[in-house]
C-alpha cells in the first residue's frame, strides 16, 4: 500500500510517501523552490517523492492530508467574530487564501497532481501524535504534543500502543504555550515561526536564576498553571488572536519597553527576558508532563509540535520528570505532520501492523557519482576525485584538524529543520576562533549563535553530562546537554556560554563515512567531536542539490566542498555569475 502524506499553507509545507508502512522518501518545499519555511503546496517535494520511489500518481492508494481544514475555519470563524471588530482586518486579509485554496484542499490536490483517488484528513495533532508514536521504537508510551495552534487544539495528551492511539485532552486556542513563545520572541524583535531557537540561544546568556531574573516573575503573570498540568494565558498581553502582531502594549509594559527593532543591538534586558521565558516555557512544560505521568503511568514518552524542537528543554525531560525513555522524531514540527498523516492512515484507519521505528534522518534526494561529475564539467569548475571511502575520510580529516571550513555533501539529503551530516559544514571545535569565524563569514548570522558538537555515540557519556543511556533523539540533535568541565577549554567553539552543547549522535549503521570522519578526527587530535551546523546561509534554506553547495561555498568563507566523492577547493575557483537559467537546469 502506498500513501502520500501531505502538510502545507501554514509553515513547513512538505510531502511524504509510505510504501507497505515504511517511510521511504521525505523531503520539504522549501529545499527546492529555496524559499525558507515555504508554505506553498508541495508540488516539488510530491514529485521527488514519487520520482524517488519510481512511482506515478495513479500508484498512490490514499493522499492523507494533515489536518482538517473546515475545523480549523471554525476555529478562526469563532475567534474572528469574538474579536470583532478588533479582528476585522485580519478577519478580510485571511479569508482570499481560505477560499481560493485551503477550503478547497481536494480540488488543488487533483488539479495539481492529476490525482482522482481518496484524500483522507487528519486533525492536526493527530498527525503530530502519529508521527511521533508511529515511528518510535515503543511498543506503548504516552504521547504529548504542543505547538501554536492546529484547528483547536494547542497542546494535547494522550497514548499509544501497538498500531493504535488516542488522545484523551486537549488545551485549546488561544492558550497556547507555543505562541506565548512566539510572543516574546516577537517582542525580542525575531521572526515568529523561524527565530524561535535564536531565543532558546539568548536565553544562555540571560540571568537563568528564577529568584534574581525580575522578567520571570512578570512572565508568570501572564500564564497560570493549574494543578492538572494544563495552562491558561492573560489575553490582557496578547493581541495574536486579533492582529497581525503578538505582543500588546500591556505586555510591552511589563516587560519595560517597546518591541526591539531588528537593527538594535541586543542589550542584557533582552537577553534576561530571553532567560525568563525559557524558565517559564519549561517550568509549563515540565508540570505539564508531571501530570501526564501521573495519569498514564507509562515509562516512555513521545513528543511531537513544533514546541518538541525546544532542545534545552528536551534535554532535561529524563531528569525533571519520571519518564525513564523518551523519543521524538527528526522533524516534529508542521512538515513532520505530513509523515504522521500517512502513517495514521496506514497503521490506525487501515489497521496495518507497524514496521520498524525510524533508524535515521536520510530520506531527501541524493545524487550519483554520475551526476555530480557532469554538474561539475558542464560548470568548468575545478576539483579532483578522491579515490575511496578511506581517501575521503584521510583527506577530510586532514583539512579539518588544519582549521579548514568544509562543506559537506553526501548521500540522502536529511528530513527536518536539523543538517546532520549529509548536508552540513563542518569545521574542528578545537579552534578558538571557529566559532566567530563561521557566524560573520560562513552563516552571516548573529554573533551570539552556538553550533552544534556532532560525536560517536559510544562517546556522548565522555564529553556530556547527558541521560543513560544517550537517548535515541541525540541523533537529530533534539537534547541539549551540559558539557563536562574539563572539556570546555578543548572544544570552545561547540561549547556554550552556560557551558552546554546541543549534542549530535552518530552510530555507524546510520552513516558510516561521516562516523568514520568522526573517529578519525579523534585519533589525529585525541577529541573525537566535530563542529556540525547546517549547509546554508542566514535565510536560506539547506542546500538540496550540488549546484546549491556550489554556491554556498562560493558566496561565503566555506574553504572546501566534499560533493561526493569530489574535492572542491574555493580558491581554485573563479567566483561564478548566478543566473535563473542555470538554476533552473540543475
Amino acid at each position: 500500500m502506498i500513501i502520500l502524506g501531505i502538510s502545507c499553507y501554514y509553515h513547513d509545507s512538505a510531502a511524504a510517501l509510505i510504501r507497505d508502512g515504511k517511510v521511504v522518501a521525505a523531503a520539504e518545499e522549501e529545499r527546492f523552490s529555496r524559499i525558507k519555511h515555504d508554505s506553498s503546496f508541495p508540488l516539488h517535494a510530491v514529485a521527488f517523492c514519487l520520482k524517488d520511489q519510481e512511482l506515478s500518481v495513479q500508484d498512490i492508494d490514499y493522499i492523507s492530508f494533515y489536518e482538517k481544514p473546515f475545523l480549523k475555519f471554525e476555529r478562526l470563524l469563532s475567534q474572528h467574530l469574538a474579536c470583532f471588530p478588533k479582528s476585522y482586518k485580519t478577519f478580510l486579509q485571511s479569508i482570499p487564501t481560505w477560499t481560493t485554496e485551503k477550503l478547497r484542499i481536494i480540488k488543488v490536490i487533483r488539479k495539481k497532481l492529476k490525482y482522482r483517488g481518496d484524500v483522507l484528513f487528519v486533525e492536526h495533532h493527530m498527525a503530530h501524535a502519529a508521527s511521533s508514536f508511529l515511528t518510535s521504537p515503543f511498543e506503548e508510551a504516552a504521547i504529548v504534543t504542543i505547538d501554536g495552534v492546529g484547528e483547536w487544539a494547542t497542546t494535547s495528551y494522550g497514548y499509544g500502543k501497538g498500531s493504535d492511539l488516542q488522545l484523551l485532552k486537549e488545551i485549546h486556542f488561544p492558550y497556547s504555550l507555543g505562541l506565548l513563545y512566539s510572543t516574546v520572541t516577537a517582542y525580542l524583535g525575531f521572526s515568529v515561526n523561524n527565530s524561535e531557537y535564536k531565543v532558546m540561544g539568548l536565553a544562555a546568556y540571560g540571568d537563568l536564576n528564577k529568584a534574581t531574573n525580575k522578567y520571570y516573575s512578570k512572565l508568570k503573570e501572564v500564564i497560570h498553571t493549574r494543578d492538572d498540568g494544563s495552562f491558561a494565558l492573560d489575553l490582557r498581553y496578547f493581541t495574536f488572536h486579533f492582529k497581525d502582531r503578538m505582543p500588546s502594549e500591556r505586555l510591552c509594559a511589563l516587560l519595560g519597553g517597546p518591541v526591539r527593532k531588528e537593527s538594535e543591538d541586543i542589550n542584557k534586558r533582552h537577553k534576561d527576558i530571553a532567560a525568563a521565558v525559557q524558565m517559564v516555557y519549561e517550568e509549563t512544560f515540565f508540570e505539564l508532563l508531571k501530570s501526564v505521568y501521573a495519569e498514564a503511568k507509562l515509562k516512555n514518552l513521545v513528543l511531537a509540535g513544533g514546541c518538541a524542537l525546544n532542545s534545552v528543554a528536551n534535554g532535561k525531560v529524563l531528569s525533571k520528570t519520571p519518564f525513564e525513555n523518551i523519543w521524538i522524531q527528526p522533524n516534529a514540527s508542521d512538515g513532520g505532520g505530513s509523515i504522521g498523516a500517512a502513517l495514521f492512515t496506514y497503521n490506525v484507519l487501515e489497521k496495518k501492523p507497524r514496521t520498524i521505528s525510524t533508524q535515521h534522518a536520510y530520506l531527501g534526494p541524493e545524487f550519483s557519482r554520475k551526476e555530480i561529475k557532469d554538474y561539475l564539467d558542464s560548470s568548468e569548475i575545478t576539483y579532483i576525485e578522491l579515490s575511496d571511502h578511506d581517501e575521503i575520510v584521510s583527506k577530510t580529516v586532514e583539512l579539518l584538524s588544519s582549521n579548514k571550513v568544509i562543506g559537506w555533501f553526501q548521500g540522502r539529503m536529511e528530513w527536518g529543520p536539523r543538517a546532520l551530516g549529509n548536508r552540513s559544514i563542518l569545521a574542528n571545535p578545537c579552534n578558538p576562533k571557529a566559532q566567530e569565524l563561521l557566524n560573520s563569514k560562513v552563516k552571516h548570522r548573529e554573533r551570539f549563535r552556538p553550533f552544534a558538537p556532532v560525536v560517536c555515540s559510544e562517546d556522548a557519556e565522555k564529553f556530556f553530562e547527558c541521560d543513560t543511556p544517550v537517548p535515541d533523539p541525540t541523533d537529530f540533535m533534539l537534547m541539549v546537554y551540559p558539557i563536562k568541565k574539563k572539556w570546555h577549554k578543548v572544544i570552545p567553539s561547540v561549547t556554550h556560554v552556560d557551558g552546554s552543547g546541543r549534542l549530535q549522535t552518530v552510530k555507524r549503521e546510520q552513516n558510516p563515512l561521516y562516523y568514520d570522519i568522526i573517529k578519525e578526527f579523534g585519533k589525529k587530535t585525541d577529541v573525537p567531536v566535530l563542529i556540525n551546523t547546517s549547509f546554508n546561509i542566514r535565510g536560506e534554506p539547506i542546500v538540496c542539490i550540488p549546484f546549491h553547495a556550489y554556491k554556498c561555498m562560493m558566496g561565503t568563507g566555506i574553504d572546501y566542498l566534499v560533493l561526493g566523492s569530489f574535492l572542491i577547493k574555493r580558491k581554485d575557483n573563479p567566483r561564478h555569475m548566478w543566473d535563473s537559467e542555470q538554476y533552473a537546469q540543475d
